[in-house]
């Protein structure tokens, strides 16, 4: 660089080190009159706005965090209800896992359903690693930081109580309902799906059943949830109540169980139950098929309690039962469970079929009433209760043969010919009765397998009433029974 240039730039830089008094005077009120009519211009544009315009002029840079549905989208809001708008919130135990992650996989399916089970603690290494057949975990919060920890007495119902406030704050997207479960639960997820698309999930809703003992509600309410069934909350419900369940924590926190815990909370929200009898909280012990083989005419939506009850299926485990009962749910899940009765009336037989698990033969003819009551197979939840035992009535179980059923087990399916789904049914033990001799009866003792047709396509409507028809035996030990629509006005007897 010449020494021209290097004078030059020195005192270049001197100038803006050391101004004059005259340049700092004009820069000074040059700079002042442009912020003057910058300050000027904007206020007098913001006073023009509303609060709301004023929110939206800043909406582009920090955009506000939706956790929910998108309510600008009103045609995402009015949609029917599907299993992607459901989030499932399981709470298990590390200690369970060996035992129930099996029902757990029974009804989860991966890539579809969305959801977690929440644990206690992280998974121990034969868990790892973690499978897709599984819900994806979550280990549950340390309670202990919370400010009403030192009060806290039962610790355990508090983590599951939680469960709901942390499934919240995973921040899930375009979510109606939250359902809730424990780990020995089986869920039939269609028949939920189809259950909750019948209500407005923009509502507080709170869905759920009461539990089958009487003793059971009496403790806790017969206006309650019972959790070990399921539950399902509403979006605005939980996203109310994670704002105040911390605070819900502290005031009932003495309550013996989660469930009961939440049903006081959301009392104090003006949130009561709507019951639907589809959720089975399952306070019973040893065999519950009498249930099963004469279920109410709701879909089945869930089943508690399976370490507690018998295999649900002669000769095999619990989950292999589970699984077997699943694949008839797979293939007709409206049918599942649902009972219809029909007659022989050249043998004075009596025919229930309840779709998917089991049918009866009886020697004799019995009234619709009758035989829609549960053979009281299995007993309470509380050793020591004393009668009205359960929430419905039953049938005790005795061995009169005009009154005792032949009892055959869902053993197989296939599709047959004529769009027909063909379910077949085989005996699970003799009866091991005399015959029943009323007006000259046929004994039943020679039928080993009854077969079962229903339509493919045509699913059975929530709450209507199948009739049937049972063709000619021509002695074979093979009974055939097609299911269709009642008709009009048509008397079952």
């Amino acid at each position: 660089m010449s020494s021209k240039y290097a004078t030059r730039l020195s005192k270049m830089l001197q100038n803006f080190q050391h101004p004059s008094s005259g340049i700092l005077c004009k820069s000074l009120a040059i700079s002042g009159l442009v912020l003057f009519f910058f300050y000027t211009t904007l206020f007098n544009n913001l006073y023009k706005l509303s609060h709301s315009d004023f929110y939206q002029q800043f909406k582009v840079i920090w955009p506000a965090v939706s956790h929910g549905t998108d309510s600008s989208s009103s045609s995402n809001m009015t949609s029917p209800t599907n299993i992607s708008h459901i989030v499932f919130s399981v709470a298990g135990t590390v200690k369970g896992l060996k035992y129930r992650k099996a029902y757990i996989e029974a009804w989860w399916r991966p890539n579809v359903t969305r959801g977690y089970l929440f644990l206690d603690r992280f998974p121990s290494k034969e868990f790892l690693p973690w499978p897709s057949s599984s819900p994806p975990f979550r280990v549950n919060e340390d309670i202990s930081r919370v400010k009403a920890y030192e009060k806290i007495r039962k610790s355990f119902q508090i983590r599951v109580f939680r469960t709901i406030l942390e499934t919240f704050r995973e921040g899930d997207k375009d979510v109606r309902w939250y359902v809730m479960a424990d780990d020995d639960t089986i869920l039939f997820v269609d028949n939920l799906v189809e259950v909750l698309a019948k209500y407005d999930h923009t509502q507080s809703l709170y869905i759920g059943t009461n539990s089958d003992c009487v003793t059971s509600n009496f403790y806790a309410s017969f206006n309650m949830a019972f959790g070990g069934a399921g539950y399902a909350l509403s979006y605005p419900l939980v996203e109310a109540l994670a704002t105040k369940l911390d605070t819900c924590m502290e005031k009932y926190q003495n309550l013996y169980a989660s469930d009961l815990m939440l049903f006081s909370c959301l009392a104090d929200f003006g949130v009561s139950l709507t019951p639907e009898k589809g959720f089975h909280q399952i306070d019973l012990h040893n065999d519950i098929s009498g249930l099963l083989s004469a279920h109410p005419h709701t879909p089945v939506i869930s089943i508690h309690h399976l370490d507690f009850i018998s295999p649900i299926f002669p000769s095999m485990s619990r989950s292999e039962s589970i699984n077997h009962l699943m694949e008839a749910a797979k293939i007709d899940h409206s049918r599942l469970l649902q009972q219809t009765i029909c007659y022989h009336q050249q043998r004075n037989w009596s025919f229930s079929i309840s779709w998917g698990y089991s049918t009866h033969i009886y020697e004799n003819i019995l009234s619709r009433n009758f035989l829609m009551k549960p053979l009281e197979t299995f007993r309470p939840w509380w050793r020591n209760a004393k009668p009205p035992l359960y929430m419905f009535n039953t049938r005790i179980l005795n061995k009169n043969p005009c009154e005792a059923p032949h009892v055959f087990f869902f053993h197989s399916m296939e599709n047959s010919t004529d769009n027909q789904v063909l379910t077949t049914y085989i005996r699970a033990s003799p009866r091991n009765l005399m015959p029943c001799l009323n007006n000259d009866n046929v004994s039943a003792d020679f039928i080993h397998k009854i077969q079962v047709f229903s339509q493919a396509t045509a699913h059975k409507k929530t709450r209507m009433t199948e009739c049937c028809d049972v063709e000619d035996m021509a002695d074979r030990n093979v009974t055939d029974i097609k299911l269709r629509v009642c008709t009009k006005d048509e008397i079952i007897s």
